[in-house]
Formats: C-alpha cells, structure tokens, sequence
C-alpha cells in the first residue's frame, strides 16, 4: 500500500467518525437535557433532606422542651394540692379551736399557704402557655419535616428513572421521570411554605 492510498484511506476513517460524532451529538442532544434536569432534580433532593433534618431536629428539640415544662407543671399541681389539702386541714382544726394565740397562727398559716397556692396558679398558668408555644413549634416543624420528606420521596424515584433512561437511551423514560421529579419540586416548596 503506498502513500496514497494510505492517506485517502485516512482521510475516510477521519470523515467517517466525524460523520458518526456529529450525527451522536445530534441523536444524543437530549440527554443533556437529561443531565442538567437531574441535576437541578437532586439539587433540590439535597436540600430537601437537609431542611427537613432540620424540621426533624427542631421539632424534637421543641418537644423535648415542652415536656420538661408539662413536668414541671405537673410539679407546681402536686404542690399546689398539698397546700390545699394543708389548708383543708388547718380549717378543720379552727373549728375546734376557740379564738386566741393559736387560731390567729393557724390563720396566719393558711394565708400564707393560700398565697403559695397562688403563686402556683400563676407559674402554672405561664408555664403552660409556654409549653403550648413549643408544642405549636413541634407541630410545625412536623409539618415542614413531612412536605421535605415526601419532596425527597418523590426527586430519588425521578434521579432514579433519569439515570435508568440514560442508560438504556430511552427519552420516554426520561419524559416519565419528569413527573415524579415534578411532584416533588411542588413538595419541596410546599415545605417551605405550606400550601397545602
């Protein structure tokens, strides 16, 4: 084979991948399309999960709180009802006992009993409306956690189906994953604003 042929032949080699690059470049132009859409699909699958770890977190926390104040609450009964039952008990004995030293001490005692008593209700009263606050915390934060959830729910099925499509080259596939991908966008900004 001399130069010549050498060379022409070449130069068919050349034009004939040529020929096939551009003809790949035009039958493959939509998986480009494919790669930026999963992209942007796991992008918000990302941020998804990291908000609703957030929500998670913050409405455990939020619920961690407000049971420490219901403990509390519930300490502040107990002691409130031992007062009561203090002053029960001290009224009981003033009618057995005649006017003197004694009825004044026990009267005195129960007063003061009656003022602890009131103290109670009152830190009862703001430590339940501060544990109502966190639990509208929690609740919330629930809300948001699930809208995220279902969000990443709903973009791993589409990465999954694109990355399936662009495999097998099937853009059917890749149109049908858009629908998963498309319901969880909707999710995903429904967590943050709670739409529905």
């Amino acid at each position: 084979m001399n130069e010549q042929e050498k060379a022409q032949i070449h130069e068919e080699v050349k034009a004939d991948i040529l020929e096939k690059e551009k003809a790949d470049k035009k039958k493959d132009k939509w998986l480009n399309y494919l790669s930026i859409s999963t992209i942007l699909i796991a992008l918000c699958a990302t941020l998804s999960s990291y908000n609703g770890g957030n929500a998670g977190g913050k409405s455990t926390m939020s619920q961690i709180k407000a049971s420490d104040l219901w403990a509390q609450y519930q300490s502040k009964s107990i002691k409130q009802y031992l007062y009561e039952i203090q002053i029960d008990n001290l009224n009981t004995s003033l009618l057995t006992i005649q006017p003197g030293a004694a009825y004044d001490s026990i009267k005195k005692h129960i007063n003061g009993y009656s003022e602890n008593i009131a103290k109670y209700k009152t830190d009862k009263e703001e430590i339940s409306k501060n544990a109502k606050q966190l639990e509208a915390i929690r609740d919330d934060s629930s809300k948001h956690g699930g809208a995220f959830g279902l969000a990443v729910l709903f973009l791993e099925i589409s990465i999954l189906l694109s990355s399936i499509a662009a495999l097998i080259k099937k853009k059917l596939l890749w149109y049908i994953s858009m629908l998963p991908g498309l319901i969880g966008i909707i999710y995903f900004i429904n967590g943050f604003l709670l739409f529905f």
